[in-house]
């Protein structure tokens, strides 16, 4: 089931893109996905009017809007949902790592990994302290290490 802000998300998404600029954005960026071709003010803008209309006022709302988004493997959805936890970066929780980093190994680009691991993540774990803290950083230290290149660079950036 869709909700409605991330109906209105990429519908408005659908909308402001080009078939020119997905061309040249999806021959630029690459990474297998889908290219709307919408700018990146657009999909702030986006973003912005959903939550003017679709308030988000929970973590639970945060988190299944940025997962809903991210779900469809189109670049202007994934930044959208990149944009949605920038903008509400304060309701995550150290629990959230783990769908931050599925995000992070499915993000296929550095234009998704950088603004991931740069504006959410590393201000969450600037957040955090004790226990939740260690456990953290013990996650994204692994990263420092695994296979998956995306993780790796996501931990060079923290």
């Amino acid at each position: 089931m869709t909700s409605p802000a991330a109906e209105f998300i990429d519908r408005t998404l659908q909308a402001e893109g080009s078939e020119a600029r997905a061309g040249a954005d999806a021959g630029r960026i690459g990474g297998g996905m889908r290219f709307y071709g919408a700018s990146v003010g657009a999909v702030r803008g986006a973003v912005r009017d959903a939550r003017r209309r679709h308030p988000i006022s929970t973590h639970d709302e945060v988190t299944a809007l940025a997962t809903e988004l991210w779900s469809e493997p189109v670049y202007e959805r994934r930044l959208a949902a990149i944009v949605v936890l920038q903008r509400e970066v304060t309701m995550l929780v150290g629990n959230d790592l783990t769908r931050l980093e599925q995000f992070l190994r499915d993000a296929r680009v550095r234009e998704l990994v950088d603004p991931l691991a740069t504006d959410v993540v590393r201000p969450l774990l600037e957040r955090l302290e004790g226990a939740e803290a260690s456990r953290a950083r013990r996650i994204t230290d692994r990263w420092a290490s695994e296979a998956d290149p995306h993780l790796r660079r996501a931990a060079s950036l923290l």
